[in-house]
């Protein structure tokens, strides 16, 4: 199976590269090589998550109960198949560990794509499974392969996260959105600004100007001025950050204006473990896949895709405006990448899109 990248659950900083021997082909699998994925700060979530409930680490699991296989979103080909309806050639998009190769059990294939239907991913989030052939798949457009790999499943979220809070009684009028910087982050500050949702990000001193920049924001805030901010008419708290005591500042400020508080990722992971009593809302941890599932039940057949869809694609060139791919090459550039990741020194104008 080529090169792995395998990561210390307990410490995310510490990796190390596994060579695993090529396995052989069984009846129905299907042989995927990575052309390129994405890394961005939302793989870092996936790894500080990675256990109970959330289960990140089961979809590429290893021999070793101390590593872990991250999961990022990317594209690959086909080298080879035992599988009726994939065939050899075929490029596709989906989820991916940090690794040269992938073994799949396409079930429910179709001109669209399949689902994995291995063993050890049963019962894992399905919209997670689901491998989409280019040549038909609706949210794919041709050159802009780099944009889609960066933003495709974060906008994705940062659309549910929208939608979800536009359902809510009461919506909100305002929505302070930390760690406003993150490429998810932008995607929800995006969506929420189409929907008439007043936007205000906040983050580190080093981002404000690139956050002002890309115009997604009415106000923008730094982390150490939150006791500032004047909260006025009902207002959502969306967290990427991960930082409880920082939660607990933005629920103190925005007291009853308070409605719905958002726990999505955490940027800042090594705090993110630490619980700390909040005022009002209870933060509500935020799970894609659930959410997502639910509200295709309520929409018309396909509804949801096509909403999803079009606002993705209008969102392609949006984005090239203030992020620029970087690319990475060979296995000791992804792994500083992934330690830059962690670290969260990747300047946020940068988008790192790896090969090996």
């Amino acid at each position: 199976m080529g090169k792995q990248h395998l990561i210390t659950k307990s410490n995310l900083r510490e990796t190390a590269w596994n060579d695993a021997a090529q396995q052989a082909l069984a009846e129905g699998q299907a042989r995927l090589s990575v052309d390129a994925f994405a890394l961005p700060a939302n793989n870092v979530t996936y790894a500080a998550f990675g256990g109970a409930p959330m289960h990140y680490w089961n979809f590429f699991p290893t021999d070793n109960a101390e590593m872990g296989r991250v999961p990022v979103w990317g594209f690959a080909t086909v080298s080879e198949s035992q599988a009726e309806g994939v065939a050899v050639g075929q490029r596709l998009y989906g989820y991916f560990p940090i690794s040269e190769e992938l073994i799949v059990t396409p079930m429910k294939t179709s001109p669209r794509g399949f689902f994995d239907a291995a063993e050890h991913r049963q019962g894992l989030a399905p919209i997670y499974n689901f491998y989409s052939f280019n040549d038909t798949d609706p949210a794919y457009v041709e050159g802009t392969e780099a944009q889609q790999m960066l933003f495709r499943p974060l906008y994705l979220t940062g659309w549910m996260i929208c939608d979800s809070l536009m359902q809510g009684e009461p919506a909100p009028d305002a929505a302070v959105i930390s760690s406003a910087s993150s490429k998810t982050a932008l995607a929800a500050a995006h969506s929420l600004q189409r929907r008439g949702v007043k936007t205000i990000g906040v983050t580190s001193p080093r981002n404000v100007d690139f956050v002002k920049k890309t115009g997604l924001y009415d106000e923008v805030l730094e982390y150490d001025a939150i006791s500032s901010y004047s909260a006025s008419g009902n207002t959502a708290y969306v967290d990427f950050v991960g930082r409880p005591e920082f939660t607990k500042a933005v629920h103190s400020v925005c007291g009853d204006h308070l409605k719905r508080s958002l726990v999505i990722g955490a940027t800042d992971w090594e705090d993110s473990r630490t619980p700390v009593e909040m005022p009002g809302p209870q933060p509500e941890f935020f799970f894609v896949p659930d959410y997502a599932a639910n509200r295709a039940k309520e929409l018309p057949a396909g509804e949801l895709d096509k909403r999803t869809g079009a606002d993705l694609v209008a969102f392609y060139p949006v984005s090239t405006s203030f992020v620029t791919p970087s690319a990475v090459e060979g296995v000791d550039a992804i792994a500083q990448a992934w330690r830059d990741t962690v670290d969260a020194t990747v300047p946020a104008d940068q988008g790192l899109v790896c090969k090996f």
